[in-house]
């Protein structure tokens, strides 16, 4: 079955970076887009980015310049570089796929950017 793990999540003083990590397992990796979501407290979940399979991504636009998204095909993962963090960057982050026009989440990884 479908399973994403993600990881690398954590506390981070304003300005500072983390860098995620989305394990990926139960299908063909390399022929799907992976794509980054978040949830801040009380909010709607959004949309961060996403990576094709040729390695095109996408930003919403207040991540535009700062996060960059990747993929490795080898190791079925894809990762999340996240610099500049904002105090309103606070969110648990979620990798999805969508198969089939099923979406498949992971568990999400905390991130807290405070002072």
């Amino acid at each position: 079955q479908v399973q994403l793990v993600e990881s690398g999540g954590g506390l981070v003083q304003p300005g500072g970076s983390l860098r995620l990590s989305c394990a990926a397992s139960g299908f063909t990796f390399s022929t799907y887009a992976m794509r980054w979501s978040r949830q801040a407290p009380g909010k709607e979940r959004e949309w961060v980015a996403t990576i094709h399979t040729d390695g095109t991504a996408f930003y919403a636009d207040s991540m535009q310049g700062r996060f960059t998204i990747s993929r490795d095909n080898a190791k079925n993962t894809v990762s999340l570089q996240m610099n500049i963090l904002k105090p309103e960057d606070t969110a648990v982050y979620y990798c999805y796929v969508v198969i089939s026009s099923l979406k498949y989440w992971g568990q999400g990884t905390q991130v807290t950017v405070s002072s």
